[in-house]
């Protein structure tokens, strides 16, 4: 069984391969091709995530085999988690024939991709977190799987209110851009809701990697629960910093957006331990279509699946279904096949709300385990709660165009 270290550089030669020009127009010369364009951060701060995510596509596209008599393939396009390049990489997917995308790990990227996609006909599935993508900047071509900010806070913070109505002051770290902005406006509207007073904020940029500054900024703030809204290898960072310095003995750790599996074993059980953690997806899911998923994951590719792979899987495998489903992979018909559609998926019965593209699922908030606690290696944390948070799409401000 590889290790994540040994089976990310393992798999970037053959991601990289991928991402050429040429192999996307001698799939359109051929006429056989059915391409599902995985525009990611392949390189970059958050590069891990989007290398799950490009084989996540590549298993849904394998897994569909062929649609409307075409060989599915998915392309990974890297975006370098920068808007002008993902704005680039997708025109020039567009200029070579694919209509179908499934990606923009970062909001910022996302945002400017859905607009592109849905300007030359097609479709753009996302993962992203910022209000705005289903909100005042929804488009007819953009979906969006993951829960966006607001119902990430809804399921993160109130329930630890509930568990903990003795920790009364809080203090936020936050990444300065749509996406943080969104998770710590969230977080104040529920801290004026439930009396929480809100201590302190430390703002980072994001290409951050030192957090040792804002780290003792709160504690000079005496929070009960310091609650990280940074993604990725940010988190990450914070976390172990935090735990270096002692936090967890002094406050409650919160990470509001948790990359799951992936990040869980980059930790290592013993930070996790006792650290709460919002997910849009865990392999532990008890539900018919994820015990499926991971049983042939584990089968086929020899690990557990996490977040970035399980998200990209089923917006990629959505797409093709909507495609057959339409008759045709053109963006629009698509789109009119998708708006409306429930599923089985692997949260649960998923509905795609035809009004704004949101995708209303669950949200998870996870407590790690101690390591003695462990099932197997890939058993890091509890279920706490689950639930659906979403602001109808008149209040998130959508206007469908």
């Amino acid at each position: 069984m590889l290790d994540r270290r040994s089976f990310l550089a393992t798999s970037s030669f053959a991601l990289a391969s991928l991402t050429s020009p040429a192999l996307l127009r001698g799939a359109r010369a051929a006429g056989a091709d059915l391409v599902v364009g995985a525009p990611l951060p392949m390189s970059g701060a958050f590069a891990a995530n989007g290398k799950f995510a490009a084989l996540g596509a590549a298993f849904a596209a394998e897994e569909a085999g062929t649609v409307l008599g075409r060989k599915v393939v998915a392309r990974d396009l890297d975006t370098e988690g920068k808007p002008a390049t993902a704005a680039r990489r997708v025109q020039e997917a567009m200029a070579e024939g694919a209509r179908l995308f499934a990606g923009g790990i970062l909001s910022s990227e996302a945002l400017v991709m859905g607009k592109e996609v849905t300007n030359g006909g097609g479709v753009f599935f996302t993962t992203a977190g910022a209000d705005e993508i289903t909100g005042k900047e929804c488009n007819r071509g953009t979906f969006r799987w993951s829960v966006p900010t607001h119902g990430a806070i809804a399921q993160t913070v109130r329930p630890l209110i509930e568990r903990m109505p003795q920790a009364k002051r809080w203090y936020t770290i936050t990444p300065q851009y749509v996406f943080g902005e969104g998770l710590l406006g969230a977080a104040k509207a529920v801290f004026q809701e439930k009396g929480i007073e809100h201590v302190g904020n430390s703002y980072h940029a994001l290409a951050e990697k030192e957090f040792s500054g804002y780290l003792t900024n709160a504690i000079a703030a005496k929070p009960d629960v310091l609650l990280i809204l940074s993604f990725g290898s940010q988190s990450s960072d914070t976390l172990r910093q935090a735990v270096s310095f002692g936090l967890k003995k002094r406050m409650t750790i919160v990470l509001a957006w948790a990359s799951g599996l992936e990040q869980f074993e980059a930790l290592g059980p013993d930070l996790c331990e006792g650290v709460y953690f919002g997910a849009q997806y865990w392999h532990g899911i008890d539900t018919p279509s994820n015990k499926a998923f991971v049983a042939k994951v584990r089968a086929t590719r020899k690990f557990s699946p996490n977040y970035s792979f399980a998200g990209s899987y089923l917006m990629t495998k959505l797409l093709l279904d909507g495609a057959a489903k339409a008759g045709s992979a053109e963006g629009p018909a698509v789109t009119k096949a998708l708006e409306g559609l429930t599923y089985a998926g692997l949260t649960g019965d998923e509905e795609i709300r035809a009004a704004d593209h949101q995708v209303i699922k669950n949200y998870y908030l996870l407590k790690g385990k101690p390591k003695s606690q462990m099932a197997d290696k890939d058993d890091f944390v509890e279920i706490v709660s689950s639930g659906k948070s979403f602001l109808s799409s008149e209040a998130a401000g959508c206007k469908m165009s």
